[in-house]
Order: C-alpha cells, then sequence, then structure tokens
C-alpha cells in the first residue's frame, strides 16, 4: 500500500500526454503559497521576455517596485529592481520548473530562441515521463518548463515510479489508488 494518491484535481491540468490542453491564464488574486523573485537591471526587458517567451501576462506592477507576472494558477513571477551596481550574476545551479503541455514545448523554445539565440536547451525527456525544456533567461535565471507525457502503465517509468511506491492511479478508487484516511 502507498501513503501517495492521485491528487490531479488540485492541478490547473489533470490530462497527461498530446491530448492535454493548457488552462487559461489565471487572473484571480490569491494567497500565493509559492512564488518566484526575480532582480533584474531592466525590468521592461525582463517582463518583455517572460510574456514573449513564456507566455506571462502582466499581473499587475508598481512601477519602478514591481512587476507581478502569470501564467497559470500558482505560478507566479515578482520581478523586481536588481540593487544599483549589482554585476550580472553567473547562471545559477538551481533552477525553477513551470508546469506546460506538451503542445507548449516548441513554440515556448521558438519564442524564447527568437527573443534570446542560444537560450534554450532541450527538449529532453525525464525517467520519470516529462518532456523538459531549459531556458537561461536575460536576467541569468535558470528556468524549466515540463511538460508530463502519456502515462503507459506497463512502460519502464512507470515500473520504476512503481517501485518507489507511486502506482497508477486505479479509475475505480476515485483517484485516491485505494488509500483512504
Amino acid at each position: 500500500m502507498s501513503d501517495f494518491f492521485n491528487a490531479f484535481e488540485m492541478s490547473p491540468i489533470s490530462e497527461r500526454g498530446p491530448k492535454a490542453v493548457a488552462p487559461e491564464v489565471f487572473r484571480g488574486i490569491y494567497a500565493m503559497p509559492v512564488f518566484v523573485t526575480l532582480p533584474t537591471s531592466d525590468l521592461a526587458a525582463s517582463t518583455n521576455f517572460w510574456v514573449r517567451g513564456f507566455g506571462f501576462i502582466e499581473l499587475f506592477s508598481i512601477p519602478g517596485q514591481v512587476v507581478h507576472l502569470r501564467r497559470w494558477a500558482f505560478q507566479d513571477v515578482l520581478l523586481v529592481p536588481a540593487a544599483a551596481g549589482t554585476a550580472r550574476a553567473e547562471v545559477p545551479a538551481m533552477s525553477v520548473s513551470f508546469s506546460c503541455v506538451l503542445s507548449e514545448i516548441e513554440p515556448i523554445m521558438g519564442a524564447c530562441t527568437e527573443l534570446v539565440p542560444g537560450s534554450v536547451t532541450g527538449p529532453r525527456d525525464t525517467p520519470w515521463g516529462t518532456r523538459d525544456i531549459e531556458v537561461i533567461t536575460p536576467e541569468q535565471a535558470r528556468v524549466v518548463f515540463t511538460a508530463a507525457k502519456d502515462f503507459v502503465p506497463d512502460s519502464q517509468e512507470a515500473r520504476d515510479l512503481a517501485s518507489v511506491g507511486i502506482v497508477a492511479p486505479d479509475p475505480a478508487s476515485e483517484g485516491h489508488n485505494g488509500v483512504r484516511d
């Protein structure tokens, strides 16, 4: 028995693979459970890259202080001015990842490459069933867009996940793999 259960109903997307459709941009105001704060020496240029390259919207801004960007629910980025005299940062080892759907991978790659040639690495398929691209933004942030591929129950990826206790949901168990509190 596993303590894990399918909770895809909490996600902005519940389908995997090529049939998955990206949700609309979420424009509501909520208490953000997690967000990224990114210092930049050029708020306008950074905003342009994140909007045109990644498909974020400018939810709101306070001129010269913050630009709040958003894609889906719980995908929030705050662009803030970098401290005066701050040297351009090295690309960090740490990254931030945003979910997307498979049909968004190629357009994001194309848009980012057009805006900043050489900024995109990938795509690459992961052992846990996603297709990822990595983008280095003009601010030197390492951003990964990750899309779930189709789940194939008899695949090596499914066996690898099952070996660590993450098993495919049984449709008859209403998404909880039979585990109930």
